[in-house]
């Protein structure tokens, strides 16, 4: 399947949400469940067909052996699979159930389902089906169930995890600010996961703030881009924490479709460490809830995973207190990082999403922020764009720790506020090769110029490929990838990391304009400077210019001054004034 194709098949099964909305009995924000509850039905079944031969005949092969009898289909399944699918749960025999029966046998699908795989139990959707069998419309669910009947049964079974993240993505701009909870974008995950460079082995990986597991997601995919096999991925431990429940189900079901082992739990960070987590770690990413306010000081002060750095406390007489009367943390995005900070061990790296405010905090959270930056814990600082998120507007920051980190003294700034692709007015994105782009500045730093290398001739070898031109903005042109080659050889033009005024700044503790001189600051502006384009432009190529613009402009406010006179006439007419 190429990808133009594949494209044109997530568009057509999203068309399927449009279905529920015009005939379903479900709130706005409640299409999510059923939807991704039939994509893990499709992507079962579709999995099972494609081992099912091979299971059968591993079985009858034991026929007349000792080990005959003692290995159930279930056994070989779940060997083969990761799981056991029974036949109630298949999908034609869903499909061609009778319309007033759809959402029963649906339910029972997911109930037998869970029955069977123990991993399952209590993740999959199973009485929100009744709402799409309305009794003006008894139909629906069967269209709905037919239209995932379209995915071809010869698809290659990763593009299912694909699917659900484009589904999620799709709901979390649907839903805008409530989606927050549950989805980070994609191409900032991709670009987190880029500046970490997972690898692969036995390693263990932490979420805190998980939502629907897309850190883990996008970590497993960079890996299978780096030639990772599904072994390996297998190997790769995944640890969450999510506090809503619906949320935790949507992880589960995330990490199952995209073949990755490990645990989500149902608990709230601030109080509850089920992860055991202090120095355990080989990789911690989060998008964490920013600004809480109402954590109790009480239960927070004494943990070595919040306490290793400082708590942030008030220090005036006056103290926040809940409802309860118990004095809170005045702001926890502190707690979060310090979390992260303690979580790894000693070859670990974090990577997170945080409000630009903490760069600069003052009052305790400076005295954490010098003990982390004193550390030499913090190697990277990105202010990403704003519009990036569904949930907030305003640019976020990100963060990077590696406690191997060799170069103590110093860290890396990156101002990508200007680095964007813009998806429609409210929303923006990196592009995949902007995430290259960024991520080969990281990695000249740390003297992979290799890397760079490669990625030039990367681009040069998909220009040769590309058109000259096109009407399709999917479709990438040789033009395109020239720019993307021009960008890069503009500001590193030996293939060697240097400081580009406003893009990237390696600051130092010490010395003028250093991190201490500027109170500890890890605001990337203030580091970066401004870059100041040469338009080419003489003073009086200028001058014309900008004389020429104010002519247009008295002659578009001389048009609209007409056609408001004009529309006021016919008003007049019309109504007889």
């Amino acid at each position: 399947m190429t990808n133009l194709e594949f494209k044109k098949l997530k568009d057509s099964l999203w068309h399927s949400a449009d279905t529920l909305r015009a005939g379903a009995h479900l709130a706005a924000n409640q299409y999510g469940e059923p939807l991704l509850g039939l994509i893990f039905l499709r992507y079962a079944d579709i999995l099972y067909k494609q081992h099912e031969e091979q299971i059968k005949n591993e079985l009858n092969a034991l026929k007349g052996t000792r080990l005959e009898g003692s290995i159930t289909l279930k056994d070989k399944a779940i060997e083969k699979c990761g799981f056991y699918l029974p036949d109630s749960a298949r999908y034609d025999y869903i499909n061609n159930a009778k319309d007033s029966e759809k959402a029963k046998i649906v339910k029972n699908a997911m109930s037998e389902i869970e029955k069977e795989n123990e991993n399952m139990k209590g993740v999959l959707p199973k009485d929100v089906y009744s709402a799409l069998v309305p009794d003006e419309e008894p139909e629906l669910l069967s269209k709905i169930i037919r239209i995932f009947k379209s995915i071809p049964e010869n698809i290659q079974i990763d593009l299912f995890g694909e699917i659900y993240e484009y589904f999620l993505g799709k709901f979390a701009l649907a839903e805008g600010k409530n989606a927050g909870a549950f989805y980070t974008p994609s191409s900032v995950v991709k670009y987190m996961v880029e500046v970490i460079n997972p690898q692969v082995g036995e390693k263990r990986f932490l979420d805190p703030a998980c939502g629907s597991g897309g850190m883990f997601v996008q970590t497993a995919n960079y890996m299978h881009a780096h030639n990772a096999t599904n072994d390996d991925i297998m190997k790769f431990r995944c640890y969450g924490v999510e506090k809503t429940p619906d949320t935790v189900k949507l992880a589960k079901m995330n990490l199952f479709l995209h073949n990755m082992r490990g645990e989500i739990v149902e608990a709230n960070s601030f109080y509850s460490d089920p992860h055991d987590a202090f120095g355990k770690f080989d990789y911690v990413m989060a998008n964490p809830p920013f600004n809480v306010d109402e954590v109790v000081l009480d239960r927070v002060k004494d943990e070595p995973r919040f306490n290793t750095y400082g708590v942030p406390q008030n220090k005036s007489k006056s103290t926040k207190k809940n409802s309860d009367k118990k004095e809170v943390v005045p702001n926890a995005n502190y707690l979060w990082i310090s979390y992260f900070a303690t979580a790894l061990n000693e070859n670990g790296k974090a990577g997170f999403v945080m409000a630009n405010s903490a760069s600069d905090a003052g009052g305790s959270e400076l005295e954490i922020r010098q003990k982390l930056i004193n550390s030499g814990i913090i190697k990277q600082m990105v202010t990403l764009p704003s519009n990036m998120f569904s949930t907030v507007t305003l640019p976020a920051t990100l963060w990077f720790f590696d406690k191997k980190k060799s170069k103590k003294d110093e860290i890396l700034f990156i101002d990508a506020r200007n680095v964007f692709t813009q998806i429609d007015r409210a929303h923006r994105k990196f592009s995949a090769e902007q995430i290259k782009n960024l991520g080969i500045i990281t990695k000249l730093y740390d003297g992979d110029e290799k890397a760079f290398k490669e990625l030039i001739k990367e681009y040069e070898n998909l220009a040769k490929n590309a058109p000259n031109s096109s009407d399709d903005k999917e479709i990438k042109t040789k033009e395109y990838y020239l720019e993307q080659i021009a960008w890069l050889n503009e500001r590193f033009p030996d293939g060697k990391y240097c400081d580009v005024i406003g893009l990237c700044k390696v600051a130092k503790l010490d010395g003028e304009d250093g991190i201490i001189e500027q109170d500890y600051s890890l605001n990337p502006g203030r580091y970066v400077g401004v870059s100041i384009e040469d338009d080419g432009l003489s003073a009086d190529e200028f001058k014309a210019r900008i004389l020429k613009l104010n002519d247009e402009f008295l002659e578009l406010n001389q048009e609209s001054a007409e056609l408001k006179k004009q529309i006021q006439s016919n008003i007049e007419e019309l109504f007889g004034y």
